[in-house]
């Protein structure tokens, strides 16, 4: 009698442990380095390339986190965080991001931090949530890696205005064609030795003859999207395929206010459907928050996967006992640098 009380003790004590607690949903966390997780951050860095308006596209550097969770009515829920870094190919570039060189330490490098919750079904992922910010490495920092490097300066510095204003004046002096506009200053960098000014910007096309126009303000632009604008890194027309011109977009060159304008270099168009959004011009580069604030693009059947704040339960595989230690499955390797 003794034996089947203890036994029936026992029993009530395994159905305890082994028990979820709680009205959690079960959540599993797979390898940082799984090539799943990769295939889910690589979506999400296209999503951000594919929507930035201004600046320059980002790639990916590392994987932060991953939890992945059931999505009722089927299919699964990840919830990512990642980092990235800003290459040399503008916004507008049609260069897949693959092609397209990361901005080293040395240049003033900016890293990206996003959160992402994709969907997946049917093995295809979608963005359901986005929310990111940039910020360039620290000036001391970059100071280590190079005393000389130029360091980022404010879009509106009147140094930088003024610098980008001046290059646009001299190309259209030396056109014929059509008269260029300013559209956007992407990227400034203030040169210690010579004391110089370097901007990257991009241009458009207006209804004007460069050589006949006398007054900006009487100008109508050939089209209300921007057009690219980028110097090419040394060697690129190397490795860059030739691209592709969109016949009825205004052509775009690259120009820079550190030197003179450069010739034979390969014409980008590439024009853009949604309208960029106001950000502010006091800063040293186009911040990512401003374009992705969390706004839930994909709804849920069951909400659950917009409510990361619920107690979950985490599934992880039993790690018997090793020699070594043992190694955690996030962070990921670092694809680049770390910033």
């Amino acid at each position: 009698m003794k034996s089947l009380v203890l036994l029936l003790c026992l029993a009530r004590l395994w159905g305890c442990h082994s028990a979820p607690h709680g009205p959690g949903l079960i959540y599993r966390q797979p390898n940082c380095d799984d090539p799943e997780t990769e295939e889910a951050a690589l979506v999400a860095v296209d999503y951000i390339n594919q929507n930035l308006p201004w600046g320059y596209k980002h790639t990916l550097n590392q994987i932060d986190e991953v939890k992945v969770w059931p999505q009722q009515p089927f299919g699964e829920m990840f919830e990512i965080e990642i980092d990235t870094l800003e290459t040399t190919c503008h916004a507008l570039d049609p260069t897949p991001v693959a092609g397209c060189r990361v901005r080293q330490l040395k240049e003033h490098a900016v890293e990206g931090d996003c959160d992402f919750r994709l969907l997946k079904v049917n093995g295809k992922f979608s963005v359901a949530y986005a929310k990111c910010d940039s910020s360039p490495d620290s000036a001391e920092d970059v100071r280590k890696v190079c005393q000389d490097c130029p360091l980022l300066a404010p879009l509106n510095d009147t140094r930088v205005v003024h610098a980008a204003e001046a290059a646009v004046t001299a190309f259209n002096a030396r056109n014929n064609g059509s008269n260029f506009q300013l559209e956007e200053i992407s990227r400034a960098q203030l040169v210690p030795l010579p004391p110089s000014t370097y901007v990257e910007f991009t241009i458009s096309g207006t209804d004007c003859v460069a050589k006949e126009a006398t007054e900006a303000a009487n100008c109508n632009l050939l089209a209300k999207k921007p057009a690219t604008s980028q110097p090419q890194p040394e060697g690129a027309n190397e490795a860059v395929p030739t691209p592709v011109v969109d016949a009825d977009a205004p052509a775009s060159y690259p120009l820079g206010a550190s030197g003179p304008l450069p010739t034979g270099s390969p014409i980008d168009t590439h024009l853009l459907v949604a309208a960029p959004p106001v950000v502010p011009m006091h800063l040293s580069h186009y911040d990512l928050r401003h374009l992705f604030m969390g706004v839930v693009l994909l709804g849920s059947r069951s909400g659950e996967a917009l409510h990361p704040r619920k107690t979950r339960s985490v599934v992880q595989p039993s790690v018997g006992a090793a020699a070594g230690p043992v190694v955690p499955p996030c962070p990921g390797r670092v694809r680049h640098f770390k910033v």
